[in-house]
């Protein structure tokens, strides 16, 4: 179907479709709309599933039940509760659009897309979605889901995640808006939704889908070809070395820089093999044995070698960086923490870890 050709009639199917097959029981649904739980989960569901930001959700509503309480709090009580979730930059810019509203806006979500584009970490499809649930604003969201649904649409030729792809995509949704801001809240989880429910990546559920008719890919049962593939590239890999100071009762960690890949997150000590310690011969006296964590981001991999180290005095180990702090153990684990530090130190807690002697490697977490 051209997107001129009653755009109207199209999205009326899909929110009669909404109706009758999509999901209402989503805990950031609500009548009315509440802009914060709105605002929460699209920054949240950004590039990550839905089963998994629903227990991080749950988790932030019972701490920060509107945005006054969320602008409130700390930065790091915020990247505690985002630990495990990835994307920390989404956990910073969170806390950093709270107070802006907070302090700029009289504590209320501006009514369009185009004010809340300009607050931080709300980009268009994000301010689309928030404006057009809670206000009714006329504004097109363009989400992995929604690209997906009209790349196949329109048997769109453009390789996945190009720039030509997102203009053209961006033209199609807005050409198949609803006519009636009244209809826009309806409309824009019925495309989010079609995309999650039934036109998923893979196994598409094209004989339950309500514009089958209008699939140009179904037609020509081509479905598999779209959206075409993005060129491959090879996704590098790190090599990291960390150094885990720890005895039964207390582990020693530092705090990164506000920016990088784990922003202002907690690390053990990150260690540069070409420029160790003058005192490092004799630290490595109380190696105990080394662990090797693996963790993958968008554009590398990551393979940590991790040496555990035996320190029970109270001051930080010789020749160790300016910062290096000493928690408890339950301190620890209640720091923002990225994934595979969190897992790590979940597996060398409880005591009976620190009891192990002679250095060996042990398997990968």
């Amino acid at each position: 179907m051209a997107a001129s050709a009653k755009p109207s009639a199209f999205a009326q199917r899909l929110i009669g479709w909404q109706r009758r097959h999509g999901r209402h029981d989503l805990p950031w649904q609500g009548q009315p709309a509440d802009p914060y739980r709105v605002w929460l989960s699209e920054i949240m569901l950004q590039q990550t599933q839905v089963t998994t930001v629903i227990d991080y959700f749950d988790r932030f509503i019972q701490r920060f039940p509107n945005l006054q309480a969320l602008a409130g709090a700390t930065e790091q009580e915020v990247l505690a509760l985002w630990s495990g979730l990835g994307y920390y930059h989404r956990a910073r810019n969170l806390y950093a659009c709270a107070r802006e509203i907070a302090a700029h806006h009289a504590g209320r979500f501006p009514g369009s897309a185009q004010a809340l584009a300009e607050l931080p970490g709300i980009g268009p499809s994000t301010a689309a979605a928030i404006a057009s649930t809670v206000f009714g604003e006329r504004a097109a969201i363009l989400d992995g889901n929604v690209k997906r649904v009209l790349a196949r649409l329109t048997c769109a030729e453009q390789p996945w995640g190009s720039p030509a792809l997102e203009r053209a995509l961006w033209v199609e949704a807005y050409d198949r808006l609803p006519k009636h801001s009244c209809d826009m809240p309806a409309y824009t989880q019925a495309i989010m939704d079609l995309g999650a429910l039934i036109c998923r990546p893979k196994a598409p559920q094209c004989g339950r889908c309500p514009i089958a008719s209008d699939c140009q890919a179904y037609c020509r049962g081509e479905v598999g070809r779209y959206p075409a593939l993005k060129t491959k590239r090879i996704v590098p890999q790190r090599q990291l070395y960390w150094a885990v100071f720890s005895n039964t009762q207390s582990v020693w960690l530092m705090q990164q820089p506000s920016a990088g890949v784990w922003p202002s997150l907690w690390l053990p000590w990150t260690i540069d093999p070409d420029a160790l310690p003058r005192d490092w011969d004799k630290t490595i006296a109380a190696l105990q044995r080394v662990i090797e964590v693996r963790h993958s981001l968008t554009h590398y991999r990551m393979l940590i070698s991790v040496a555990m180290l035996r320190h029970d005095g109270p001051k930080a180990p010789a020749g160790a960086p300016k910062g290096l702090t000493r928690f408890g153990w339950p301190e620890a684990l209640s720091l923002p923490l990225p994934s595979p530090v969190k897992r790590l130190l979940a597996r060398l807690c409880p005591v009976a870890r620190a009891t192990d002697v002679g250095p060996r490697r042990s398997r990968p977490v």
